[in-house]
């Protein structure tokens, strides 16, 4: 099955710290993609995988279709890939699925990166009333989404690179910000996805038209 992502990838780009900008010389090149079964495999009771590891360390594939699913969710993680400044390979069904990006965005982001942040905020607090513990990578990573998610339902893109941040968000995960004071720059910044969700110029829902004129046209390219 590792075949797939082998021959059929049609956009590898590297996401996590490397493309935040927050990578230190140790951190690890995390790598998302997306392939393209070829149509006819959809054609036997065997279907093509909707996701798969592998083959390099850190590296993580969604089939095309799969991919748009998440995306049109407006799922962080996926969108992340869309946007990401670290390209590593992409065909015309890589540029085509780039090419019509911003129809995956909607108001769902202000849902999305918000359940999630607030997910993450409780786990921590939950974390040091137990153990008295604080994970501070974690905690820099949810304030990094929150102030994504008001970005993107400003601006209509989404942020990836922010290295105009790396010195306050390090220091967050170097433990050098109190808890406290971390829950209180969280709690700001909920704040502001909530003024910039009221305020948003993204639309209700996504383009779903646009992105399915896509995949029809990269399922018949791909009918060999």
């Amino acid at each position: 099955m590792i075949d797939f992502v082998e021959r059929h990838t049609a956009l590898a780009v590297v996401v996590g710290s490397r493309a935040y900008g927050l990578h230190r010389p140790d951190s690890d090149h995390d790598r998302r993609g997306v392939f393209v079964a070829p149509t006819r495999a959809f054609w036997t009771l065997t279907k093509p995988p909707t996701h798969l590891d592998g083959p390099a360390e850190e590296q993580f594939s969604w089939e095309f279709e799969r991919f748009c699913t998440l995306a049109l969710q407006a799922n962080p993680t996926v969108l992340e890939v869309l946007w990401s400044p670290l390209v590593e390979s992409i065909t015309d069904d890589g540029h085509a699925l780039r090419a019509v990006r911003h129809s995956f965005l909607s108001q769902r982001v202000a849902d999305s990166y918000g359940s999630y942040a607030r997910d993450q905020l409780a786990k921590l607090a939950n974390r040091r009333e137990r153990t008295g513990e604080v994970d501070f990578k974690q905690a820099m990573h949810m304030i990094r989404l929150l102030t994504a998610g008001a970005h993107v339902l400003r601006t209509g893109e989404v942020l990836v690179d922010v290295s105009d941040q790396r010195e306050e968000l390090l220091a967050v995960r170097r433990g050098e910000r109190p808890w406290p004071e971390v829950a209180a720059w969280a709690g700001r910044l909920q704040n502001d996805l909530a003024e910039a969700a009221a305020h948003t110029s993204l639309p209700r829902r996504p383009d779903v038209n646009a992105v399915d004129r896509v995949l029809v046209a990269v399922r018949e390219r791909n009918l060999r």
